[in-house]
């Protein structure tokens, strides 16, 4: 049978054990095609030596959150101080309507303290004109809002501070700074986007990943609003990726109705053939620059803590493994955000528990996880659970350094054990977190998996570079790994027969360059169809 398309001239890395390089590929009916021949209909492609891999998976981005934040939101990055985010606000807000909402971000977690006043507050609101603003942090975990958001929200002095949230104060007065669910309070008051928004947020994201190689992604928590974005996409023949989402178990952050029982009842009805709503979300604990991770160890003193605080987590033990239970007998996988050496304990335990119970096919994933105790390592591995890193945040940067105030110097420079946990035989898979991070460019975590340094050079050292690993281990973290991570290795992440038929084409071999981080995207394949040219 002859195939729709063959790329000659190439040299293909296909991720499969069997046969890992090739100099050729064909592809019939959107598929990798093993053993098609060149007909009179064929479309011959000759690479000229250039590179081809498979298409990259993502398995940990907010998509509709970074298209919308490029569509509607003010956007800053987090290298920004207070004086230049007050100036964005400020050219943004004259040419918005005298009460309309100015939302965006990502301001950086080292400002926290500098956010902490009545005085930042009030500057926000004069660069505003006093309208409603909220603007998230580098985590989006946290909100910085302005004085008229704190009123529409009903935030006053006499507002208790809700379960999972901490509304940061100065003398009883609400300074502004919103940590995790109190955040939400202003979220729902802002109000969101309209069905064709969230459509038009969710198409652009994934042609910003089409632009570096992303062809399969996980969404690490979405709402109906983003399912019902992705399912018409879908039917429209317009989804030119694989999408698993998460659906939200709990919320402590984004506002999302309905979450939990109700969410899952209904993810059914937006499955569609590029989309797979197989997983549930559950946030564990917060982040450690604000204190909300739980830790085995204490943080650092300070004078709001005590000298003996670790953190808690959003579950109890029994509370985390009923949920976890309950999502696996709707036949659901997990996904638990947690950043804390506890939480990622608490769940280890949980998913022990679950396996107990004879669900031994459910996949798990800890979001994050970048402080592991040594004893809990080789835990993954034994229990099936996978490692869902974010290098691109786990290197020198502006989130390493705030977690560097708040923790011991010795515990704060352990993060992301990579090296040992490929060592001991976990899955780990690799995710942006993007919007988080401020590019959802892979081949910026790839270098900073292998040198453990800023791939930018914007920052000097190394964060543990004992925990390096290969390019190649590092791309397989990409690919394979990812796709296996989130239930989509039979469909994805490796060239062979049979499989989809996503690739892209690079400007260099990663292997034979010393510039692994500027590698870029030429082309970018899904299902055999060209998506994304540069």
């Amino acid at each position: 049978m002859a195939a729709d398309l063959v790329l000659t001239n190439a040299v293909v890395y296909t991720m499969d054990t069997a046969r890992p390089w090739a100099s050729s590929l064909a592809v019939t009916g959107g598929k990798v095609d093993g053993s098609a021949d060149i007909g009179p209909g064929t479309e011959v492609l000759d690479l000229g030596g250039a590179f081809v891999m498979p298409g990259l998976v993502d398995v940990h981005n907010h998509h509709a959150m970074a298209g919308r934040a490029e569509l509607f939101e003010l956007t800053f990055g987090a290298d920004a101080g207070v004086e230049d985010i007050l100036a964005a606000v400020r050219a943004r807000a004259a040419t918005l309507g005298p009460d309309e909402w100015l939302t965006g971000g990502a301001w950086a977690s080292t400002l926290v303290s500098e956010l902490s006043s009545p005085s930042a507050r009030r500057a926000l609101d004069e660069a505003a004109g006093g309208r409603p603003v909220s603007l998230s942090d580098d985590s989006r975990h946290n909100r910085w809002v302005s004085s008229r958001a704190l009123e529409l929200a009903g935030i006053t002095a006499a507002t208790p501070d809700p379960p999972g949230g901490v509304v940061v104060r100065d003398g009883g007065e609400p300074s502004g700074l919103l940590l995790e669910a109190a955040g939400v309070l202003v979220e729902r008051a802002a109000g969101g986007l309209t069905p064709e928004q969230h459509r038009r947020a969710s198409q652009r994201a994934i042609e910003v990943l089409h632009g570096f190689g992303v062809t399969a992604f996980q969404d690490a928590g979405v709402s109906t609003d983003i399912l019902g974005a992705l399912h018409s996409l879908d039917l429209a023949g317009e989804l030119d990726a694989w999408v698993v989402s998460s659906l939200l178990v709990n919320d402590p952050i984004f506002g999302f109705d309905p979450v939990g029982a109700p969410l899952l009842a209904v993810a059914g009805q937006y499955r569609s053939p590029h989309h797979r709503p197989d997983f549930v979300k559950i946030f564990l604990d917060g982040v450690p620059p604000t204190r909300t991770a739980a830790f085995l160890e204490p943080y650092l003193p300070d004078d709001t803590h005590g000298s003996c605080f670790h953190g808690a987590t959003t579950m109890s033990p029994a509370e985390l493994t009923d949920s976890l239970l309950a999502a696996a007998e709707a036949g659901f996988s997990a996904k638990v955000h947690c950043t804390g050496d506890a939480s990622v304990r608490q769940f280890l335990d949980a998913v022990e528990q679950v396996r107990a119970a004879g669900f031994a096919g459910t996949r798990f994933q800890v979001a994050h996880g970048q402080f592991v105790h040594p004893d809990d390592l080789p835990r993954f591995a034994a229990l099936g659970v996978t490692a869902d890193i974010s290098p691109f945040l786990w290197v020198p940067g502006v989130i390493p350094a705030a977690i560097a105030e708040v923790l011991p110097a010795e515990r704060a420079s352990r993060m992301q054990p990579n090296r040992t946990l490929l060592d001991t035989g976990a899955l780990v898979a690799g995710g942006s977190d993007w919007p988080v991070s401020e590019s959802p460019n892979a081949w910026e975590g790839i270098a900073g998996l292998v040198t453990r340094e800023d791939p930018a050079g914007r920052r000097p050292g190394a964060l543990w570079p004992e925990q390096a690993i290969t390019l190649a281990e590092a791309i397989e973290v990409f690919t394979l790994a990812g796709a296996r991570a989130c239930g989509l290795d039979d469909v994805t992440g490796a060239l062979t027969p049979g499989r989809s038929a996503d690739f892209v084409v690079l400007d260099r071999d990663p292997f034979r360059t010393a510039e692994v981080a500027q590698t870029q995207v030429v082309e970018t394949w899904f299902a055999g169809r060209r998506v994304f040219r540069r």
